[in-house]
């Protein structure tokens, strides 16, 4: 497993001019472009399913909706569905890009995915999610655990306070620390919660902060803020991954989380994402979507493309 390396802090990576106008103005021409139709949405489709991160991560989760969950992602569609158009060799590629569960359930995930013998991986968010608003110490010890238990992400949450207070140096002290702990055993996504961060200039910050403490990942969103995955905030971290790359030589992922629930959100996201940073980010080593309606409506436009058959299917969990 290659993980990205921890890089000296560097006050200068910091500095940026964003601007707000020129953002809305990419972010329109961007979301007209990303329309496809037919057996081509069907084609974009199953590739925003090998993208996502299944997720469930609701108060009442059990051990039950946990292996429904992994069944999901192991087995999206019957095989015979798709047996006509896509190569017999690609078919047991046909599964989520991973689930992501909170610690306490990761070795139910594990177990499922033993007994389905299904090659899946298993994300944990940590660190206090949500808020964060937890030691460090004990942040520490849940990453741990959920490694221990199996995960082989982890999902953190970094410390909001110490963004909006400028103190920059020591939010990258800290997920230094995560990414100790997470060590070569798991990848390491870093969490911005992008809605509680009070600016784009923030966002960007944040970004270069998790890169240097190498990330490598840098989420938008918990899911749980009134504010998350947008395409002006997905063009911030993407300008940051481009710098911080052409900086550093260091590639990082991107992970939009939370409103994105529909085939057409997700290849909006795509063309952005193959726009900006280029076809080798459509993979999920490098980009994913952090989701639990998404499939549903994935399977939707599956179904429908391939046989007209209308589906009605509720979400599988609340994010």
């Amino acid at each position: 497993m290659k993980v990205n390396k921890i890089l000296p802090f560097d006050a200068e990576l910091l500095k940026v001019t964003i601007s707000l106008r020129q953002l809305e103005e990419i972010s329109k021409e961007i979301s007209s472009r990303g329309k496809v139709s037919g057996l081509n949405e069907v084609v974009w489709a199953l590739k925003a399913l090998t993208l996502t991160d299944l997720t469930t991560l609701a108060g009442d989760d059990t051990e039950a909706n946990v292996r429904r969950l992994c069944h999901r992602a192991a087995f999206p569609f019957p095989l015979h569905l798709l047996e006509n158009c896509v190569e017999p060799s690609l078919l047991k590629q046909i599964h989520t890009g991973a689930v992501c569960v909170y610690p306490a359930r990761v070795a139910d995930a594990q177990r499922c995915f033993q007994q389905l013998k299904a090659n899946v991986p298993i994300a944990a968010v940590a660190t206090g999610f949500p808020t964060g608003q937890y030691g460090l110490k004990t942040r520490l010890e849940e990453i741990t655990f959920a490694i221990e238990s199996g995960a082989k992400e982890i999902d953190i949450v970094i410390n909001r306070q110490l963004a909006l207070t400028g103190q920059w140096k020591k939010l990258y002290d800290e997920v230094c620390e995560m990414r100790k702990a997470c060590g070569d055993k798991a990848h390491l996504k870093t969490i911005l919660a992008i809605g509680e961060l009070g600016s784009m200039e923030n966002v960007y910050k944040a970004s270069m902060v998790c890169m240097m403490a190498g990330a490598d990942f840098i989420k938008t969103s918990t899911g749980k803020e009134s504010v998350n995955a947008t395409i002006p905030v997905g063009l911030v971290m993407i300008w940051a991954i481009q710098d911080f790359q052409r900086k550093t030589g260091q590639i990082v992922g991107l992970k939009p989380a939370g409103g994105v629930r529909t085939v057409r959100e997700a290849i909006t996201w795509m063309t952005l994402v193959k726009e900006t940073l280029g076809n080798q980010w459509l993979q999920p080593a490098l980009f994913r979507f952090g989701a639990s309606g998404l499939l549903d409506d994935i399977e939707k436009v599956v179904r429908k493309g391939l046989t007209g058959e209308e589906v009605k299917s509720g979400p599988v969990a609340a994010y």
